[in-house]
Formats: structure tokens, C-alpha cells, sequence
């Protein structure tokens, strides 16, 4: 049995709790950690409900480092995933980390090497590869059965009204979070780029603040060019009215149309492929939330791989494609130009002195 220690009880935190809990067999969760002390209740009190164990709380994680814990879970705001993450890795700790891996090249750079140096395991949060109609469209290019991939596009139509950002001040900051692209679209990017060859070249993106009270978008577009030659489209807004509309996953080749929705693209809603009929054999019921129910699979992936040794689904290096994809958009934002991939030294704090907001 694995012992896992939870950094950060707020919204998110459930369902790491709920997928600990699940995979009971091999882990459990031995702590938690949150500087408000009413979270850390909360997120004892639900995994207690689950399985009848107590979980010791921390109002500071460093002290919980101390323990005899073999994995820390990072469920905090996005701006303090790199710092939380490195401080783990420096305990000795292997390291499941929330998406987005960090806000910066250097910080994910620093995370990779902090890992790969200690001989740890350092693992991202993009539960949505596990859906299974997403391993089924993976298995499907890796079989060539969609020919020559054109292009693909990924349509996060998704409602975040004010409220959601005074409820947490850190949302839309440009130091601790990032916009729409960052927050609300990074699992679908995550998706296009491994499904279009993980290799994005060019990035070239518009965004703008066009209705809500913070420093980042509110709505976003980007063009992406692969190695392949593949066009990578992605839409993402925080502005539909009056609530959520759709996430979408759309992959278009020379033999093959495959579109997956759902509330957490876990619905095939197109299946052309030549040579196969169009059976839905892979389809989810929507879950509860837009988080999906993937985190159960990804948490037993990772606690198995670490107790064997292996690579995780998704390490740090896959984690970081779909960051720097995001962080050159908003490069792109701030020059104007197509930016080029590897992206080098960028952050949101780059982004800091641009006005984003369309009058």
C-alpha cells in the first residue's frame, strides 16, 4: 500500500479523493494539506465517509514532507504547482501534479530535471486520455486507419461567469493562473497535440478579454501547424451564453472522421472510418462534472508504475507540450507573429503589461 499525501482541498481535490479511494487496493491517502483548515476537514471527512480511515491534516505541506509518504498528489492553484512539485521532488517524493504542469518553460524544465535527477516519478493530471473513446481514436491513428491526418479541432464553448473568478481571486491572474486557454482548454489542447503527433511547430493565436473582470482571455483561438503538416484549430471561450455548450474533440483524415463530445469528451458522436461500421462501442454516460471520471484509471497507472519502476502514461515531458503550446499563443498574443516551437525561456508574467480588454 502506497501512502499518498494531498497538497491543496479545494474544488478539484474530490476527485482525488474519490480515486484514492477507489484504488483502495494499492494506496490510500495518509494526509492532506491546506492552509484553510475548513478544506482540510471537507476533504478528510469525504475520504473518511469512503473508507472508514483517518487522514492526518497540515496547514503547512512542508511539514507533511517529513513523513513517510511515498507520493504527494498537487491539487493547489496552478501558480504554485512548480514550487509545491519541487519541494516534493527535493523530500524525495515522487509527484502527481494537476494540469497546468506550471506557468512557465523554466519551471517545467526544472520539474523534468528534479524528477529525472532523483530517480522519481513525476506524473500530470490529464485524466481525459483514459476515456475510452479517446484510447479508441488513439488506437485508430496508431493503426493508420484515418489515413493522412489534415487537421483537427478542439472547441472548448464553455460559460464562466464573474462569479466564478470573485469566488477565487487567483483565477484569470496572470500570476497564478492564466486564462481561459490555460484553465478551461488545456486537457482538449492536451488531446489535439497527442493526437495530431505531439509535435507542434508553428503557433499562432488571437485572444481577448471581452467580458469578464480579469487580466487574462476570456476567449482565445489558435492555429497550430505539426510536423506532419496536420492544422491543429483550437476555440476556446469562457463567454457562451448562458451556460456551458460543448467540448469537443474533432480529428479529420483521408479515411476517417471521428468527433467525440459529452460534457468530458466522453462521447463518440461521429465514427467514419473506412472499413469499419459506425457501432458506438466506446461512448461514457456523461459524468458529474467536466473533470470526467478518468482520475481513478490515472491514479492506478501511476501508483502501479511507481511501485514497479516504470514510465507513467503521462510524465513530465508529455505534460509540458501542451503548456508550451499555450504559453507560445499568448507569445503570439504579445508579438503579433506565428512563433516557433521549441519556445524557450516564456511565462504568463510575460504577460503582465498586455491590455487584453476589447471595448
Amino acid at each position: 500500500m502506497l501512502k499518498i499525501g494531498l497538497v491543496g482541498c479545494g474544488r478539484i481535490s474530490r476527485k482525488h479523493i474519490e480515486a484514492i479511494a477507489a484504488n483502495g487496493d494499492i494506496c490510500e491517502l495518509a494526509a492532506v494539506a491546506d492552509l484553510i483548515p475548513a478544506k482540510m476537514d471537507a476533504a478528510a471527512a469525504l475520504y473518511s465517509e469512503k473508507t472508514g480511515k483517518d487522514v492526518r491534516k497540515y496547514r503547512d505541506y512542508q511539514e507533511m514532507l517529513q513523513e513517510e509518504i511515498d507520493i504527494i498528489s498537487i491539487a493547489t492553484e496552478s501558480g504554485y504547482h512548480a514550487q509545491h512539485a519541487l519541494a516534493s521532488l527535493q523530500a524525495g517524493k515522487h509527484v502527481l501534479v494537476e494540469k497546468p504542469m506550471a506557468l512557465s518553460i523554466s519551471d517545467c524544465d526544472k520539474m523534468i530535471a528534479a524528477a529525472e535527477e532523483r530517480g522519481l516519478t513525476l506524473g500530470l493530471c490529464h485524466q481525459n486520455r483514459f476515456n475510452p473513446p479517446v484510447q479508441k481514436l488513439r488506437q485508430a491513428l496508431q493503426q493508420d486507419k484515418l489515413g493522412r491526418v489534415i487537421n483537427g479541432t478542439a472547441c472548448i464553448r464553455w460559460n464562466r461567469n464573474q462569479d466564478y473568478y470573485n469566488q477565487a481571486p487567483w483565477r484569470g491572474t496572470w500570476e497564478l493562473d492564466g486564462g481561459t486557454l490555460m484553465n478551461q482548454c488545456l486537457h482538449n489542447i492536451d488531446l489535439l497535440q497527442w493526437m495530431l503527433g505531439e509535435d507542434a511547430g508553428t503557433v499562432f493565436a488571437q485572444t481577448g478579454n471581452f467580458l469578464r473582470d480579469i487580466e487574462a482571455e476570456d476567449f482565445g483561438a489558435i492555429v497550430i501547424r505539426f510536423a506532419s503538416g496536420a492544422i491543429g484549430i483550437v476555440e476556446g471561450s469562457a463567454c457562451v451564453y448562458p451556460a456551458n455548450l460543448e467540448e469537443t474533440l474533432n480529428i479529420f483524415g483521408e479515411t476517417g472522421t471521428v468527433c467525440i463530445g459529452g460534457i468530458a469528451v466522453n462521447k463518440i458522436e461521429v465514427w467514419n472510418v473506412l472499413g469499419e461500421d459506425s457501432t458506438d462501442n466506446a461512448s461514457q454516460p456523461d459524468p458529474d462534472t467536466v473533470y470526467g471520471a478518468g482520475h481513478i484509471p490515472l491514479y492506478r497507472d501511476f501508483v502501479t508504475v511507481v511501485k514497479e519502476g516504470r514510465k507513467p502514461y503521462i510524465d513530465g515531458r508529455a505534460g509540458k507540450k501542451a503548456v508550451e503550446i499555450i504559453l507560445a499563443a499568448y507569445k503570439s498574443q504579445l508579438t503579433g507573429m506565428p512563433v516557433r516551437l521549441p519556445l524557450g525561456s516564456f511565462s504568463t508574467l510575460d504577460m503582465k503589461e498586455i491590455d487584453l480588454k476589447q471595448r
